[in-house]
């Protein structure tokens, strides 16, 4: 798995974006961004039939961006881990920058508390 945010937010894996601001990689504007890696199953998400199937979140990343720089601070793929994050299921197609200034559509949210929630999953880890 690539370590550059760029390169993540690019892989054709399915994925969830959860981020403290507007992801802008191409500004030196503070943000703390989770990457939610998601493994499908036959019959979900795309191709759902009637619902069947499931998701779950197999790898979870997290970056702290400031200054233009964007750096891993966070890395779990237990799943022990995994099942402490709220999943964002109102998740919707965001547009996002990335750090060279090209539009990117993933799938996520901007959402605060949820990145509150994630710090404190993390802090009850250790």
């Amino acid at each position: 798995m690539p370590d550059s945010i760029d390169a993540m937010l690019q892989l054709p894996q399915r994925k969830l974006v959860v981020a403290q601001n507007d992801v802008q990689l191409d500004k030196p504007t503070k943000n703390e961004i989770f990457v939610l890696m998601v493994e499908e199953s036959k019959g979900s998400a795309g191709g759902r039939a009637a619902g069947s199937g499931h998701r779950r979140v197999e790898k979870i990343y997290g970056f702290s961006c400031d200054a233009g720089v964007c750096t891993k601070f966070f890395e779990a793929s237990e799943q022990d881990t995994i099942n402490r994050f709220d999943i964002p299921y109102s998740a919707v197609a965001v547009d996002i920058r990335l750090s060279d200034g090209r539009p990117y559509v993933v799938q996520g949210i901007i959402d605060p508390d949820f990145i509150k929630s994630y710090r404190s999953a993390i802090s009850n880890l250790k």
